[in-house]
């Protein structure tokens, strides 16, 4: 039997630091690119918990120059981008230090992008569209969840469409990823379990996706396993420190599966909740994630009876049927377990949002239009999606 001609490709930084002090590397590892004169990209929380002084610190140590775009906020923007980008041209840098979570790493990519191509961010929306080095980047990781600071995926909201743009470029892949737990020890409770998350959504998606490889495989089941192990540790006693670096090791293998094998409709959806009401894209991924995995459970059965037993559940003597739907109540007992609001309208009140039912179509036809659908495994229709967002409200 003739074999379908198919190439994958495998998606990763150069050079990976995680553990305990990684991030007193920052400034060989950034000096080692060639650059002198980094931009670093983060955020008010960023700035409020110490996390940029003891960076600077680091920086000031070995007489580095550097500036700073500290106003990222927590969907960046298009604006965020560009007004970076008037900052980097400004101070004349030469490189790009990211620091902190998705947004941060996001934001930044944006400005790398549109500093080395030219034009505007939305140009860059889509699979590979810039044609230009990207330049100097070294991305330090401060959460246990997006896996930005090793992708290829930039994530920004277009404020005039309120759609978030999904820009996946190979280019924009950090030269160099670090993460320190010791930067994440300070993280709450709430942000913990959103971003743990956000990391098991991620395996979840790439192991059932219709671009899955065994390297993706590999490092999903393992992402899986650590999370359901460490996930809860870290939520309750945010000081554990073997919990914050297995939960570092274990978002970064999410990074690792979902950079290569790509996502599903998790993140088609949760997209447009951010795009249209600013709202958590972690806490987003884990309320849509049980329904959307039985929505794909028929397609990838096997699938998710294997991630039922990494998630701790018995399946002994249970058929592949009814192991499978174990994964999809073992994913709800743990998001229950970390706090994560019952549902859309719920988690809109604890930000003050007011999710409605009446955005839904205009939501379900963004979706749609999201690349992260192409590679689900069970194709939807329009009423199917909206369907699912009204389960999850």
């Amino acid at each position: 039997m003739a074999r379908i001609e198919q190439v994958f490709g495998f998606f990763m930084p150069s050079i990976t630091l995680i553990g305990y002090g990684a991030a007193k590397e920052i400034p060989a590892r950034i000096k080692a690119l060639g650059a002198k004169k980094p931009l670093i990209v983060t955020d008010q929380g960023i700035v409020k918990s110490g996390i940029l002084a003891t960076v600077e610190g680091y920086l000031k140590e070995q007489k580095m120059a550097y500036a700073v775009y500290a106003d990222t906020v927590p969907n960046p923007t298009d604006e965020n981008v560009h007004k970076g980008v008037d900052v980097y041209k400004k101070h004349n840098c030469d490189a790009l230090i990211t620091l902190g979570g998705g947004s941060s790493h996001d934001c930044g990519k944006g400005i790398g992008l549109v500093v080395a191509n030219g034009g505007k961010i939305h140009d860059f929306e889509g699979v590979d569209k810039s044609t230009k080095p990207f330049v100097p980047y070294l991305a330090v990781n401060t959460t246990a969840g997006t896996a930005s600071e090793m992708t290829r995926f930039c994530i920004i909201t277009d404020l005039s469409r309120h759609v978030k743009m999904a820009i996946v470029d190979w280019r924009c892949t950090p030269n160099i990823a670090i993460d320190d737990p010791a930067l994440m020890l300070g993280m709450p409770p709430a942000l913990t379990a959103a971003t743990g998350m956000d990391a098991l959504t991620h395996a979840v998606e790439a192991y059932v996706s219709t671009a899955a490889t065994p390297m993706t495989d590999a490092s999903a089941e393992k992402c899986i396993w650590l999370v359901g192990k460490y996930l809860r540790k870290a939520v309750a006693l945010g000081s554990d420190a073997e919990a914050r670096e297995m939960m570092a090791h274990a978002q970064y293998l999410g990074g690792m599966a979902f950079n290569n094998a790509s996502l599903g409709y998790v993140h088609a959806m949760a997209h447009q909740l951010g795009g249209f009401y600013d709202l958590p894209h972690g806490e987003c991924n884990a309320i849509l994630l049980p329904y959307v995995s039985e929505f794909n459970i028929n397609a990838k059965m096997e699938r998710f009876a294997k991630i039922a037993e990494l998630l701790g559940e018995c399946t002994c003597g249970k058929s592949e049927r009814e192991a499978a739907y174990m994964a999809i109540d073992a994913i709800r007992k743990l998001s229950a377990d970390v706090s994560i609001p019952a549902g859309l309208k719920a988690l809109g009140k604890r930000y003050g949002k007011n999710v409605q039912e009446k955005d839904v179509a205009v939501m379900t036809g963004n979706a749609q239009k999201d690349a992260c659908m192409l590679t689900n495994p069970r194709s939807a229709t329009d009423p199917q999606v909206t369907a699912l967002y009204m389960a999850a409200m």
